[in-house]
């Protein structure tokens, strides 16, 4: 996992935050949220750029309640970081970056910002790792296990 400090200074304007929106049911284990994207429709998780004067992992947490409506508790650790082409027939081969903070899910909204606009649906992890195009987010999802995670230092998002 990356420090918030180590994460602030390797942010640059390609940068986007991600959350890996997760809950853990007791029959099917671990599930991951992803939502579609609104240009190519392909499933991604939830991510948007910098919000100024917020912290990164607050901007992810920000960003799944925006797209998929769920709020929850963020840890200020990016799981890692993954590259992407924001379009798939990009000519000049630039690519974005997002680094990715898990969002334990408790509860999801009926009404958010960018409802209708997306499909939502929850999956296995390692049906969650088929479904995404990046090799380094398909390896992130794929090996990610809540029961790793630190049990300190969640933050409530939004904040109470």
């Amino acid at each position: 996992m990356k420090s918030l400090k180590k994460v602030i200074r390797k942010t640059g304007r390609g940068t986007q935050y991600a959350a890996l929106c997760f809950r853990v049911h007791k029959k099917r284990g671990c599930e991951i949220l992803l939502v579609t994207s609104r240009g190519t429709g392909r499933w991604i998780p939830p991510k948007g750029w910098p919000i100024p004067d917020t912290p990164p992992h607050e901007s992810a947490a920000v960003e799944a309640l925006e797209e998929a409506g769920v709020t929850g508790e963020v840890l200020p650790y990016a799981l890692g970081r993954y590259k992407y082409h924001r379009a798939p027939d990009d000519q000049h081969n630039i690519s974005d970056e997002a680094y990715i903070f898990p969002l334990r899910v408790t509860r999801q909204h009926r009404d958010f910002k960018e409802k209708g606009q997306r499909r939502i649906k929850w999956f296995s992890r390692k049906r969650a790792a088929k479904m995404v195009r990046e090799p380094k987010l398909k390896k992130i999802i794929r090996n990610f296990d809540p029961n790793s995670l630190p049990r300190d230092g969640w933050k409530q998002f939004p904040g109470h």
